[in-house]
């Protein structure tokens, strides 16, 4: 099949590609040095073939506070974004399917994070903007699937981990961020210090759990949103005692500053539809997961 990728240099992108050029399709990998989404006509070089498949991944954000500190440009350059894809999408690429990602902060903190609520509540103060570019992306999918008959599938991942993340030049996600800080403070003696009191819970899923399911789900579904997530939550405190006990690092000396942005205080996705969907998939355990993560940061980085 041909295919195009958007954010293809991204951590799911570089997974994606990978994935999908295994399996022998052709693809057109996309990023901000060759296609500036910001502007109406970037996509107009990329014309001459004729697709089966848009994985539309780009977004500009990042982890973190970034969200505080950036939302009006936030919303101004998401929906630049994803308007230029979508238009670009029903105007010269109907036949294809465009798999979309969506996020798990435009669900609203007081309700079940269930597919059917998407679109319900306020999502979290401090990720608002960013939250509603999601939104505004989904609706848009439905809109044009039902004025022009197009095909879609939004999906909606949990925290993404495993090796291979990018981890020079901007925030981390936390799974991240904290080996980082873990592995620095066995490695250099650097204080441990985490945001918030240990307490926070999130969910993880395998970067290549969540490419299999994509890929599977871009085959045998179309026109919904689906929920991809590991299905349990822990604390921020368990990640951190787990990546000490392979680091080495005595979590003792773990320091929690009370004072900083956490963020929401528990996120985990309902995966009932998934498992519906994807009957025969068996997540990896978030324990191997966890290690072979830690060990491809402490190889990557050196000592």
């Amino acid at each position: 099949m041909n295919i195009l990728v958007t954010g293809a240099t991204g951590f799911l992108g570089t997974h994606l590609c990978r994935a999908l050029e295994a399996r022998g399709d052709s693809v057109v990998r996309l990023n901000s040095s060759n296609a500036d989404l910001r502007r109406p006509d970037s996509l107009d070089g990329y014309n001459t073939c004729r697709y089966d498949v848009i994985y539309h991944l780009a977004a500009w954000t990042q982890a973190g506070d970034f969200c505080l500190a950036h939302p009006g440009e936030q919303w101004i350059v998401n929906q630049q974004i994803n308007t230029h894809v979508l238009a670009w999408w029903q105007n010269h690429h109907p036949q294809a399917k465009l798999v979309a990602m969506g996020t798990s902060c435009s669900y609203a903190p007081d309700r079940e994070l269930l597919e059917t609520d998407y679109m319900e509540g306020t999502p979290i103060d401090s990720l608002y903007t960013y939250a509603m570019t999601k939104r505004m992306l989904y609706v848009g999918l439905q809109a044009l699937s039902r004025q022009f008959n197009l095909n879609y599938l939004y999906l909606v991942p949990s925290t993404l981990y495993g090796p291979g993340y990018h981890t020079q030049g901007k925030q981390m996600h936390f799974i991240f961020d904290l080996i980082r800080k873990i592995v620095d403070g066995k490695r250099r003696g650097t204080p441990v210090i985490l945001w918030g009191d240990g307490q926070q819970k999130r969910e993880l899923v395998y970067i290549d759990d969540f490419t299999a399911i994509t890929l599977a789900l871009t085959n045998r579904v179309a026109n919904e949103i689906v929920n991809i997530g590991g299905g349990h939550e822990h604390s921020i405190r368990w990640f951190a005692e787990q990546i000490c006990a392979l680091v080495g690092y005595d979590p003792a000396l773990i320091q929690y500053d009370t004072s900083r942005y956490v963020g929401a205080k528990s996120k985990v996705l309902n995966i009932d539809k998934l498992q519906r969907l994807v009957p025969e998939f068996h997540p990896t355990a978030l324990e191997d997961g966890l290690e072979k993560t830690v060990r491809w940061f402490e190889k990557e980085y050196g000592q």
